[in-house]
């Protein structure tokens, strides 16, 4: 397959070291750092060019600062790098949550705001955690469009994701995207969903994908689990996907990008 390969930060989650937790309910927690030696973020983007990598993805836990001046200098280490953001993945918020949902709206627009300072066109966001119903999607398609606005007024598209309670199924993936009316993407992701649902499911949202989270498993420490990667990349090319795939899994062994580099040879041997 000749799709663009993106690298998302959660797949060098180890080699990155530090995270940064930001959430609706709690604000800015500090730093937590989980490496002996933490890769600074204003380096990665030099270290993907130089593992032959053009584009990123970024969890926004793993940004350390919202001020002005880092991200300048997050900009500036793109640009020298040739490495595109390709989106913001804005990891908190419940907008489907009854009594902290519009809570969860304002702080994941901010976001929106961040992604547009950042450079990237694109922010995805969780459409909701609580259980499919009724009530439940009425909130979140009320609260998405509000977060669309936003987006729209900064120039960021945002996209939602097959992750969570709200969007456990097809059908719920298509009814969000629909009444969204345009307004709103989706990332599809390989391993959100269960095995066996995920191989008749996958292939009823795969066509309306923009993005995709090709999130192999692993067998052991190098070797994948093929026969899974085999059905997930057959049902993208079946829906005549030309997206991006987004490597997301950073294995189990010493390496990471060890485990990035296998994952890619995969997707281009398809």
């Amino acid at each position: 397959m000749n799709n663009p390969i993106v690298v998302s930060s959660w797949s060098l989650h180890r080699t990155i070291g530090t995270t940064y937790h930001d959430s609706p309910a709690g604000g800015p927690k500090g730093k937590a750092t989980h490496s002996e030696t933490p890769l600074d973020l204003l380096e990665l983007p030099k270290a993907l060019r130089d593992h032959g990598y053009s584009a990123m993805q970024l969890c926004h836990f793993h940004l350390p600062s919202r001020e002005e001046d880092f991200i300048s200098e997050f900009r500036a280490a793109l640009d020298q790098s040739s490495i595109k953001l390709w989106t913001l993945l804005i990891d908190e918020g419940d907008i489907t949550d009854a009594a902290s949902g519009q809570d969860s709206a304002d702080w994941i627009s901010s976001w929106v705001r961040t992604a547009a300072q950042l450079g990237t066109d694109r922010a995805r966001v969780i459409a909701g955690k609580q259980k499919c119903s009724t009530e439940t999607m009425d909130l979140a398609v009320t609260r998405l469009k509000q977060i669309a606005a936003v987006a729209t007024e900064v120039g960021v598209r945002i996209e939602t994701e097959n992750w969570f309670d709200l969007l456990a199924t097809p059908t719920a993936v298509n009814e969000i995207l629909d009444r969204m009316e345009g307004q709103l993407g989706l990332c599809a992701d390989f391993g959100n969903w269960p095995r066996p649902f995920i191989y008749e499911a996958l292939p009823q949202i795969m066509g309306r994908a923009e993005t995709c989270h090709a999130k192999f498993e692993f067998v052991s420490a190098s070797e994948l689990d093929e026969a899974h990667s085999a059905a997930c990349l057959k049902i993208a090319e079946e829906a005549d996907y030309k997206g991006p795939f987004v490597i997301v899994n950073g294995g189990a062994s010493a390496s990471e990008w060890d485990a990035i580099d296998t994952q890619r040879k995969r997707i281009k041997d398809a």
